[in-house]
């Protein structure tokens, strides 16, 4: 189609879609071919009418039709160049022998277009060769930025680099991070997704599940596998597609057939933009889809202009006839052709917008843009290098391309919505983008709304936003969902959005979403292990059952004790408690009362006070007890032993050197536990390792003082060493008459004692991994101590008490026994054990 001007611009149109394999054009395009076109000529129409704008020049248009397909647009764009081809026709001459006359074809200054950015591609890499600039209205690839390549390039439209910001931008607001990828091969969809995800790694954050590319010709089922592909990583349901708009509604019926209505988040590039087209009838799918335009604004003025076109006052466009069938859905009388029965003649008195469905086009206000761009730089070249010529003077026929493009690439002017106008060094437009939301639920009027704007930065109204069902919360398209508190992410081997989450177990604590880190010895993880918390202290409470036994069998030995020294004080001269050894009994009982007071100690609250009492006494009472019973029996088998060589009494068997000997043994256990008070003095301690299980909320802290196992073994040890070398001896004076002192009940106490003391060492030591552990070891301790006192208490001293308040008849001055008769006594036990004879002891004594 050609109009005529003083200056002619070039336009290119996709007027019909690509054709069906083997034919270049398909059907008529209502929309993007004629609107656009018709935009074209509009913007045309108010240049030459516009007085302030190129006065006195007109402009006029060659508009070609690419039908969507870049191999066809080349072949029709070599039409803009023809006029700059030199040929040579010095060999052609006409009949009469004269040179011919060759029309020479209307030169183009610029080329308006085109709309794909594959054919803009295509056409630009010709267009340089012959210095034609071009200013597309619709080509977004980013490809078409790099200025080494396409330096006559320019566009009214900001680069789909811009558009892949936004959606990024976008995918970050809805708090997505991994998502995949869908284009459609060529150009603009490759370059668009290549694009973003270049951003993507750049600005981190965001992951590529899977990127799909849709083939140029599907095949039979090419769409439902590629659904299937998608669903492999179901959770990236964010989907960012940069598809043609046949594409996208098969890719969305494909999600329909598959029944999978609201799990995919599709966010979509300007092709899918506001169009209704791509979803009709699969608004379900559709519908919480986020879309992506260019700022735009509907031109009120081409309303008016293209409503009011009709087959008479549009001649010039040599389409306007098909779109007019097409568009009334009727059929032109044209000679020859016969008319289609199954479709009405068409009248010529139909009206656009009236007996047919119509909206302006979106990408009509940027043809109008790239129009005036074109006439501004004119306008500015003009006056630079025409001053005060009316017309094109010499300096601009022909107009200079290379020239042109500087004054294109300086334009600045307020475009048909009002917005500026202009481009950078690489022939870009500044990014302006209006955010959609396809919405149905909970709306009067369904469809698309504006949720946001991107100018450089993205302002995003997530109140607004509503998706599948009408749910106002932002679904999720996450690899791996957050990690719960006191758990650490284990990221996924170069999937930098995919994680595996792990508890903190045991006693570790969250330290950062990283790392598991162990608590101090003094604490344990809080329930939700983001940190840790003081470990309870604990101690041996009174009323507790490990307390209230040991210290009611210590009790009842006091008493008990206690009944005893009041008995003997208060019997003190009656023969059987001078015949016990009043001075050793006493020193006896003593140690036993020290036993059973040590038992208050070990469950008292653990104090300085207390830890050196418990050093002190420990061993004490023992020590007292069993060097007072060692000194009694060595008393007896010295004096047995001796009685057998000689009638001279050994030494050291009075009163006064059995005490000596007593306190000389007892003065061994203090020594030891005073040099122990100087090398470590007595404090108490936190031991947090004994009930430390594996469950950290059972574990606890025990006040204690600083005696180990070991030390209390070692603290016993000397008392043991006595007890058994009593036992020795105990053992040795088995044979001595009932008569002679108390050898027998001091042999039966040491042989109990032992049992009780054998049978506390395994339970002592087999409870050291308890949890229980400290309150078990306390309670076998007492308590064994508690009974070895009672059974000393009890052989010793019961039955003499029993004596003493029951039989008094029997508590009576008897014949002083002389050494003499204790001779006599070893010499017939010795007969007796040599079975000589048998010999009744002397009971007159």
């Amino acid at each position: 189609m050609t109009s005529s001007g003083d200056i002619t611009l070039g336009g290119l149109f996709p007027i019909h879609s690509r054709g069906p394999h083997g034919v270049n054009c398909g059907e008529l395009k209502k929309e993007k071919g004629i609107h656009r076109m018709e935009a074209m000529l509009y913007a045309l129409d108010q240049i030459n009418s516009d007085p302030e704008l190129l006065p006195n020049i007109t402009l006029g248009a060659r508009v070609l039709d690419t039908c969507s397909r870049d191999t066809y647009a080349l072949e029709q764009s070599l039409t803009f160049v023809q006029a700059l081809i030199q040929k040579d026709t010095s060999d052609i001459r006409c009949t009469n022998g004269e040179p011919p006359i060759i029309r020479k074809p209307e030169r183009v200054v610029a080329v308006i277009g085109a709309s794909a950015s594959s054919v803009s591609i295509m056409v630009a890499n010709i267009l340089r060769l012959f210095e034609i600039p071009q200013v597309s209205y619709a080509s977004t690839a980013p490809e078409l930025s790099d200025n080494n390549r396409y330096d006559f390039f320019s566009r009214v439209v900001p680069p789909d680099s811009y558009q892949a910001q936004a959606m990024l931008d976008i995918v970050k607001a809805l708090g997505w991070n991994y998502v995949s990828t869908l284009a459609s091969e060529g150009n603009y969809g490759e370059s668009g997704v290549e694009a973003f995800m270049q951003i993507s790694r750049e600005a981190g954050g965001v992951c590529i599940a899977q990127s799909v590319k849709i083939p140029r010709e599907p095949t039979a089922g090419e769409f439902d596998k590629i659904i299937k592909r998608l669903m492999e990583t179901s959770n990236a349901r964010g989907v960012i597609i940069f598809a043609n708009e046949d594409d996208i509604r098969r890719v969305l019926e494909a999600a329909q057939r598959a029944n999978l209505t609201g799990h995919f988040l599709f966010v979509g590039s300007d092709s899918w933009g506001a169009k209704s087209s791509p979803i009709t009838e699969l608004e379900d799918v559709a519908e919480g889809a986020v879309t992506i335009l260019p700022k735009r604004a509907s031109i009120d003025g081409f309303d008016q202009y293209f409503t009011s076109r009709c087959l008479e006052n549009n001649r010039r466009n040599i389409w306007f006839a098909e779109f007019w069938e097409d568009d009334f859905r009727c059929k032109l009388t044209r000679p020859g052709v016969k008319l289609d029965p199954e479709k009405k003649k068409c009248t010529g008195d139909e009206r656009i917008g009236q007996d047919s469905s119509y909206e302006q086009e979106g990408k009509v206000q940027f043809v109008i843009d790239a129009v005036y761009a074109v006439a501004h730089a004119l306008h500015n070249m003009h006056q630079d290098l025409c001053p005060g010529s009316h017309g094109v003077c010499s300096n601009m026929d022909p107009v200079e391309g290379r020239l042109l493009l500087d004054y294109i690439r300086a334009v600045n002017f307020n475009g048909s919505a009002g917005t500026s106008v202009l481009f950078n060094e690489n022939g870009d437009a500044p990014g302006r983008y209006d955010i959609f939301q396809f919405q149905m639920t909970n709306h009067s009027h369904p469809g698309y709304h504006v949720i946001g704007q991107w100018t450089n930065n993205l302002r995003l109204n997530l109140e607004e936003m509503q998706w599948s069902g009408g749910d106002r919360s932002v679904p999720e398209s996450i690899c791996s969902f957050p990690c719960k508190p006191g758990e650490r992410k284990k990221m996924v081997k170069g999937v930098p959005c995919c994680w595996h989450c792990e508890l903190c177990d045991g006693y570790q604590y969250q330290l950062d979403e990283f790392t598991c880190e162990t608590c101090p010895l003094d604490k344990r993880p809080a329930p939700n292990r983001t940190a840790c918390r003081p470990t309870p202290i604990i101690k041996l409470e009174w009323n507790s059952l490990w307390a209230l036994v040991p210290a009611s069998i210590a009790m009842l030995g006091i008493l008990t004790t206690i009944a005893v020294v009041i008995t003997f004080i208060r019997f003190n001269d009656t023969p059987i408690v001078r015949a016990s050894g009043r001075e050793l009994s006493y020193v006896l009982l003593t140690g036993i009362f020290i036993i059973y007071l040590i038992t208050f100690l070990m469950i008292a609250e653990p104090g300085v006070v207390v830890c050196a009492l418990r050093r002190l006494l420990l061993g004490l009472g023992m020590a007292i007890t069993y060097s007072s019973m060692l000194t009694k029996t060595n008393r007896i088998y010295r004096i047995f032993e001796q009685g057998k060589k000689s009638v001279t009494p050994p030494k050291f068997i009075s009163p006064t050197s059995q005490l000596l000997i007593t306190f000389i043994l007892i003065s061994v256990q203090v020594f030891g536990v005073f040099v122990w008070f100087a090398v470590i003095p007595p404090h108490t301690i936190i031991d947090y390792e004994e009930l430390r299980p594996p469950n950290p909320d059972l574990a606890r802290g025990i006040l204690k003082c600083d005696m180990s196992d070991m030390s209390i073994i070692c603290c016993l040890s000397y008392s043991i060493v006595l007890m058994v070398t009593c036992t020795v001896y105990a053992v040795k004076s088995r044979g001595v008459p009932e008569t002679f002192n108390e050898a027998k009940p001091i042999g039966f106490t040491m042989y109990t004692t032992c049992i009780v003391w054998l049978a506390f060492v395994p339970i002592f030591f087999g409870t050291a991994q308890s949890t229980e552990k400290m309150f078990i070891q306390t309670a076998t301790l007492t308590i064994s101590m508690s009974l070895s006192a009672s059974v000393s208490l009890g052989m010793l001293y019961m039955p003499k008490v029993y004596v003493i308040i029951f039989h008094p008849e029997q508590n009576v001055q008897k014949r002083k026994r002389s050494f003499k008769a204790v001779v006599q006594a070893a010499k017939s036990l010795t007969e007796k054990q040599n079975g000589d004879m048998k010999i009744e002891p002397d009971r007159s004594q």
